[in-house]
């Protein structure tokens, strides 16, 4: 079974901070897994980036995922990939990757999470928990119901998939979700947009590891 970290941070194009500027105060507040979430470049910039988050991370010790993008397999230091598109088909993903590649999903039902790990995925990330200006969606929020009833299904048909609860979570949420059953958490703007990146970051880090009941 690959390794999944429980508390994963999620880049994103914002005014303020360049991805690699992410990246470095993440690895710096001692992240241990990097998402790497650029829609907007081409190929050569998205690579120009890659390379160099993956250089920092090498340096700290630090998983690199990055969203979508697959096609760009073999040409970086990637050791995974999160696919947002919740219809892709992740039987056909992993021959194109290979088994070494972490392959996650995004979800936001329990048939989605079904598939996931029958599929062979090796994490997902659900939600939105509550309302999120990262990643703008129609979905409806999931709430700490909808996590406990995942949870609970996924238990009952004994699916043992890794699920990080994602979307509109800030630090004052997440002893709750963890109390779930939650397996982690992934924040992007609550890290992004603070104050201060590093104590935020931090904050997060230790209030999942403590609040972890899995």
């Amino acid at each position: 079974m690959k390794y999944i970290e429980k508390f994963q941070y999620i880049t994103h194009d914002i005014p303020n901070l360049s991805h690699l500027e992410q990246a470095q105060l993440a690895c710096e507040a001692g992240a241990k897994w990097i998402q790497y979430r650029c829609l907007s470049k081409t190929d050569e910039q998205l690579l120009q980036d890659i390379n160099a988050i993956a250089e920092i991370c090498d340096d700290w010790g630090t998983t690199l995922i990055v969203t979508n993008h697959v096609h760009l397999n073999g040409k970086a230091d990637i050791q995974g990939f999160h696919i947002e598109d919740m219809e892709a088909d992740f039987i056909a993903l992993r021959k194109l990757v290979g088994n070494d590649i972490t392959l996650g999903g995004s979800a936001n039902t329990l048939e989605n999470l079904i598939r996931l790990a029958k599929e062979g995925a090796d994490y997902a990330g659900f939600g939105p928990y509550a309302e999120t200006e990262t990643k703008p969606n129609d979905y409806l929020a999931l709430g700490l119901k909808g996590y406990q009833q995942a949870v609970s299904e996924l238990h009952e048909k004994s699916i043992n998939l890794p699920v990080l609860a994602v979307g509109g979570i800030k630090i004052y949420d997440v002893e709750a979700l963890m109390q779930t059953g939650m397996y982690g958490i992934a924040v992007s703007g609550a890290i992004n947009f603070a104050d201060d990146f590093i104590e935020a970051y931090q904050d997060f880090y230790t209030s999942v590891k403590e609040s972890a009941v899995n």
